[in-house]
């Protein structure tokens, strides 16, 4: 048995071993199939065995790959032990709470608050299909979003805790006949068009739910439009365009139009706090405490009678 295997190689095992398909644990991993096929021959080169038996319809380990799998898993927990330990507790925890004004920003300033000695640093790309790759491969640390709304690969290797199902609203011109109402009920937008983000690939989550939300109901979704970067853009854009915008409660403030809560039912975005699996880091216990805390107080996970929420994003809240 060679005792310089790297880590690469065995994570690659596991996601095989675990997905029991190359193109889900290709993706699970962030790298092309036929680098991880290249990898798995590799390994069973190294170690002179067969891993797994492939055929056109499926893959499933050999006998040899069933007796080395669980010593892989403790190899690999090992290592992630060992990464946090010369990482140390003093680095950094990158966080990407999506805007300044969030739910995951008040989680982020609850945790400082209450955890002054970490450093945890903001982060304002938004996006949580955007952020899965910087998450899984350790540029970013922590991040906020649907998780329901990634492709189930991008999933596999992220640890999740539901933080808040948050209410949704519309952004509408101060002109807009439906302004003057405290309320949008749901069917009053019909024939409405509205932006959801469409266009940018680091939001997909979120257009993903709009189309959701909007089906059967007669609402449209603007067309595709290249991702937005700022606060100054967004407003800049949405004034010049016109556009009623879907959003939630906790959104920026917008000159000259108004943001309204919707009904009938209450539309609901499930806000997950995502991170590496295996990251350990006193911010990130800092961060969960917080988010457990918020929730707690504001009944951010309770759901009101007759809301909606899609059937995938209800089974991941546990």
């Amino acid at each position: 048995m060679p005792h310089d295997i790297e880590p690469r190689l065995l994570r690659a095992f596991a996601a095989v071993a675990e997905e029991l398909h190359f193109t889900r644990a290709a993706g699970r991993l962030f790298v092309a199939q036929q680098a991880l096929s290249r990898d798995i021959r590799r390994l069973e080169q190294r170690l002179g065995a067969d891993l797994f038996v492939r055929t056109t319809r499926t893959v499933t380990l050999t006998a040899e790959g069933e007796r080395l799998l669980p010593y892989v898993r403790r190899v690999l927990a090992a290592h992630e032990e060992l990464a946090a330990a010369c990482a140390g507790a003093d680095r950094p925890l990158l966080v990407d709470v999506g805007g300044p004004v969030s739910t995951g920003h008040r989680v982020l300033v609850a945790a400082r608050r209450a955890a002054p000695g970490a450093e945890l640093v903001a982060r304002h790309h938004g996006g949580l299909t955007g952020a899965a790759a910087a998450l899984a491969d350790g540029r970013l640390d922590v991040s906020f979003g649907r998780l329901g709304g990634l492709p189930e690969p991008l999933r596999a290797g992220l640890s999740h805790q539901p933080v808040r199902l948050e209410p949704m609203a519309v952004l509408l011109r101060d002109d807009h006949p439906l302004a003057a109402r405290e309320q949008i009920p749901l069917a009053a937008l019909r024939g409405e068009t509205l932006y959801a983000a469409a266009g940018n690939p680091a939001t997909a989550e979120w257009t993903d739910l709009a189309a959701r939300l909007f089906e059967g109901r007669g609402i449209a979704i603007a067309e595709p439009f290249p991702r937005i970067e700022g606060k100054e853009e967004f407003v800049r854009l949405v004034r010049k365009r016109g556009w009623s915008v879907l959003a939630s409660v906790e959104f920026i403030e917008v000159p000259g139009m108004v943001l309204r809560p919707l009904t009938d039912p209450v539309p609901l975005s499930p806000v997950m706090m995502v991170w590496r699996r295996g990251l350990r880091h006193p911010g990130l216990d800092a961060l969960r405490a917080a988010a457990r805390d918020l929730a707690a107080a504001h009944d951010w996970l309770e759901r009101p009678a007759g809301a909606w929420l899609p059937p995938a994003d209800a089974a991941l809240l546990g």
